[in-house]
This record gives C-alpha cells, sequence and structure tokens, in this order.
C-alpha cells in the first residue's frame, strides 16, 4: 500500500512539473514575435526526424525554434523544453519525450541540448523509440554530433546559424524586405542601393548589427557577458577543461583583440600564454567552432592546407568594437566585416598577393583610395573599397558583401 500511494505522489509531482514546463513554453510562444524571421528559416528541413540547429551564444536559435513553433505548428501538439531546465536535473530526458509522445505529441523541440548530460544516447533512444515523432535541437556551435558511439550523424540533419548580415540588420531595424543576392550579383554590380545611404547603416552595423539582441539596453555589456559564458562555460564544458585553462581562452582572446592582423606564431604564443605549444591550435580550434575566432586558411589543395593558418580575426567586427577598447583597427574591421559575411555562403581563403580568394575570384579590401597594384595581372581580381556607395567595373562596394545571406 505505502508502495502504491509513493508511486501515485511520484506521478503527480511529474506531472506538475510537466505541467510548469508546458505553461513556461506557452508563455514564451506568446511573447515571440514573428515579424522578423533569420535566413535559416528557410533553408532547415523541417519534416526531418532529427534535426540540429547549433551556432554561437547570442545569435538568435531559440527565438527560430519559437517562431517555427508559432507560425507552422499545431502547439497542441507540440512542446519546446530547456534542457538547461532545474526539471532536468531530477529527470531524464527521454521519459519526459516518452511521457509527452504517448499523450499525443509529434514535435518536441529542446533548447541548449549540451547542457544535458549524455544527450547524444537520448536523442538517439527518441530517435530509435519514437519514429512517428519530430525531434528539434539546438546547441553550442562547439557541439559535435558525430562525436562518440552515440553517432548521430546517419539519423539527424545539422545547420549551423551565424549572426545577423548586414542584409537582415536593415531588414529587422528598417522594418525592410531586401532579398539576399548571389556573389555573381554582387560581382557584376547588379545591386539596387536598399535605403537612400547605406553607408552611414553599415557602420553602425559594424559596432552593434551582428547580434539580433543589438537593439537592447547595455548592448556591450550583454555581449562581454555572452563572450565570458563562452569561455568560462560552453567550451570547457565540452572538452573538460578546469577554471586555469579557460583563463588561458581569454588571454588568447585577448592578444587576438588587440594584433592587427593576427598571424599565428605557435612558439611565441606558447610563450606568453604558458600553453604547451601541441595545445595551441586546439584551443584556436575550439574558439573557432565556439564562434569566437575566424581562422583564414591558405589558398592550398588539398591535404596540405590542413593546419596552414594565415591569419586569425576575431569573429565578427562587433566583438573588435567590444574588446580593443576604442583602439578598433580600420583595416582589421574591413577584413573582418569581408571574412565574416562571406564565409556563410562560400568557402573563403588567403591569396598569396591580395587578400582573399573565393573560387576562382580575387579580392582585395581597402579604403576608397585603393589602387590596382595587389591584384595587376590577376584574372577575376577585384578590389573591394569601404566608403563607396556604388561599384564600377571591378571596383566593388564593401557593404554590398553583407547582402548574401
Amino acid at each position: 500500500m505505502l508502495f502504491y500511494i509513493s508511486n501515485c505522489v511520484s506521478l503527480a509531482s511529474k506531472q506538475m512539473n510537466m505541467d510548469k514546463l508546458t505553461a513556461l513554453y506557452r508563455r514564451l510562444l506568446s511573447l515571440t514575435d514573428t515579424g522578423f524571421v533569420r535566413y535559416l528559416h528557410d533553408k532547415v528541413d523541417w519534416n526531418a526526424r532529427l534535426t540540429g540547429i547549433v551556432g554561437a551564444r547570442g545569435v538568435g536559435k531559440t527565438t527560430l525554434l519559437l517562431q517555427h513553433i508559432k507560425l507552422h505548428l499545431n502547439t497542441e501538439k507540440t512542446i519546446y523544453i530547456n534542457a538547461d531546465d532545474a526539471y532536468f536535473s531530477e529527470n531524464r530526458l527521454f521519459d519526459f519525450a516518452e511521457t509527452f509522445y504517448k499523450h499525443g505529441g509529434k514535435h518536441l523541440f529542446i533548447d541548449e541540448i549540451h547542457k544535458y548530460p549524455d544527450w547524444s544516447k537520448e536523442l538517439k533512444m527518441c530517435y530509435d523509440y519514437f519514429p512517428d515523432m519530430q525531434v528539434v535541437f539546438t546547441g553550442s556551435s562547439i557541439l559535435d554530433i558525430y562525436r562518440g558511439s552515440d553517432d548521430l550523424s546517419r539519423r539527424a540533419l545539422s545547420y549551423h546559424m551565424a549572426g545577423m548580415s548586414f542584409r537582415e540588420y536593415l531588414n529587422l531595424s528598417h522594418n525592410l524586405q531586401i532579398p539576399a543576392l548571389t556573389l555573381d550579383d554582387i560581382l557584376t554590380n547588379r545591386v539596387v542601393l536598399p535605403v537612400e545611404h547605406p553607408l552611414p547603416l553599415y557602420k553602425q552595423y559594424l559596432q552593434n548589427g551582428y547580434y539580433p539582441f543589438y537593439s537592447e539596453p547595455e548592448f556591450e555589456q550583454r555581449l562581454q557577458n555572452t563572450l565570458i559564458q563562452t569561455l568560462e562555460n560552453d567550451i570547457p564544458l565540452f572538452v573538460r577543461m578546469n577554471v586555469a585553462t579557460s583563463r588561458k581562452l581569454k588571454q588568447l582572446l585577448y592578444i587576438i583583440a588587440q594584433s592587427v592582423p593576427f598571424k599565428p606564431n605557435i612558439n611565441k604564443i606558447a610563450e606568453m600564454t604558458g600553453i604547451h605549444r601541441n595545445q595551441v591550435k586546439d584551443y584556436f580550434h575550439y574558439m573557432e567552432q565556439a564562434g569566437l575566432i575566424m581562422q583564414l586558411q591558405s589558398n592550398t589543395d588539398g591535404v596540405r592546407r590542413l593546419g596552414k593558418v594565415e591569419k586569425i580575426y576575431l569573429n565578427n567586427p562587433n566583438m573588435i568594437y567590444s574588446l580593443a577598447n576604442d583602439t578598433a583597427d580600420t583595416g582589421n574591421l574591413r577584413e573582418t566585416f569581408f571574412l565574416n559575411q562571406m564565409s556563410v555562403n562560400h568557402t573563403v581563403v588567403s591569396s598569396d598577393k591580395a587578400d582573399f580568394v573565393i573560387g576562382k575570384y580575387t579580392f582585395e579590401v581597402g579604403g576608397k583610395n585603393k589602387g590596382q597594384k595587389q591584384i595587376a595581372g590577376l584574372d577575376n581580381a577585384f578590389i573591394v573599397k569601404d566608403d563607396i556607395e556604388f561599384g564600377y567595373r571591378n571596383i566593388l562596394p564593401l557593404w554590398t558583401f553583407g547582402l548574401n545571406y
């Protein structure tokens, strides 16, 4: 009899907690604005049974999930949960999914899956045991769904979400409907000015337009907190680092922020930071995966390209303004913007003579007085100029490269 009563109390307690999670989901859904939806939404196959959306902190993954639910799904058969909720410190994710499934649930959306231990094993179980239930999850961009014994690569579709492009910033901040341009559109100057004077807005974007929370109070403080959380929590959680090691990551980030541009010298970095030279490349890899830096590789085909990094940049111009303490270098900002925007849809590598190569095209990035010297004699080569509104012949405005996604 006591066992029966205990069981009933336990079930009632679980039901109460599930009801709280459902209430929280409904509240978040009611507060979700669907007036502006990020570029990635139309690229995701929302009919897949298991879908992962990864990206750096603060780029809008949670909002994307809630918007899709609100716009396209039966909310009675759908639920959104955060894997970091206290409920899952005492309850298994799989058990929650099973209960939801038994009550007619069809769409399970799980945010911050990387905060839950054994996430890959339990996602695999959900996929195998609930064949007609869809699971969509988000996680840190350092999350590796292909790693370990619970390999999800054959089951899950994975998408990477970047921060806002200049195009998206214009659409959101000015209620516009500017379509994304192809690289061919940009190279042939088939660009219609989306606003009367784009340059002042482009300058604003460089300072605070990459993150969807750009308009919120204390933007800079929130960005600083985002970076700190990534360094102190996300990366150490993934690679099981200690506190002392996370301090080394901070040191590396500030070294990059103060260098223009940063050309990695592994031995010198190891000496400056106390990190063993064999670990320096690993740390840079984790920081790149977490959305803190970008590593520009040399223009070499095949296996020889692996590990050959020519320059390291902060991930986006907003980070430069946040970390460079009012000493943001103009040339570094220009190159960072170009690489950040174009890497979303293209493979960008270094050039032996100019700045960047994308496929068969070479690009030299500079100010409005930049000449043709670096690209003289090169086919399919372009000068990308800051501070100009219009392009002509092989001269292209830098801001237009922010319209490609």
